[in-house]
């Protein structure tokens, strides 16, 4: 899917990308950080969500499928200390 971009540069940092696209009869806006700018009417590839087309895969408030790492921290202290237990009884 093509869409149009209209890059916005958000203070000095990273670009504000604001696009259009496409999808079963309707047209959806959303918009994405980029580090560098696009140019006005400049393409790019996007996916969307077929069951729900306002869901893409440049927006912020798409899910990614990655554990957040607080997630990953959290499991692998649990972890650790589950280990350090059995060990702690095995000892005795």
């Amino acid at each position: 899917m093509n869409t149009l971009t209209l890059g916005i540069p958000s203070g000095s940092g990273p670009f504000l990308i604001s696009f259009t696209y496409y999808a079963h009869g309707k047209t959806y806006s959303d918009e994405f950080t980029s580090p560098t700018y696009l140019e006005q009417g400049a393409t790019f590839p996007i996916s969307y969500n077929p069951l729900a087309p306002h869901q893409n895969s440049k927006s912020a408030t798409t899910p990614t499928g990655r554990l957040p790492l607080f997630t990953i921290a959290i499991a692998g202290s649990i972890l650790l200390s589950l280990l350090y237990l059995s060990m702690m009884h095995g000892c005795n």
